[in-house]
């Protein structure tokens, strides 16, 4: 099996600062857990300088459910990782 890294725009909204949607890979996410802030002992090797990042679970509007780990490098924010 061959790894592969895609790049999607990626667009998060917040609400009171926790984020609370998003738009990524073409599909609209709601996030249907409670987020929780990653910091420097808990980021998992980041690719570069990340200036916030987050771990949460996202379901989109068919029921397809993955735990997202992204990160803001400053300019913009990224998905690093996706789980199922």
């Amino acid at each position: 099996m061959e790894a592969r890294a895609f790049e999607h725009d990626l667009t998060l909204w917040f609400v009171d600062d926790v984020p609370a949607r998003m738009f990524f890979g073409g599909r609209r996410w709601s996030v249907t857990d409670t987020p929780t802030r990653l910091g420097p002992a808990t980021w998992p090797s980041p690719p570069e300088p990340v200036a916030h990042a987050w771990r949460f679970q996202a379901t989109d509007r068919s029921g397809v459910s993955f735990v997202f780990d992204v990160y803001d490098d400053g300019d913009h924010w990224h998905v690093h990782r996706a789980y199922s």
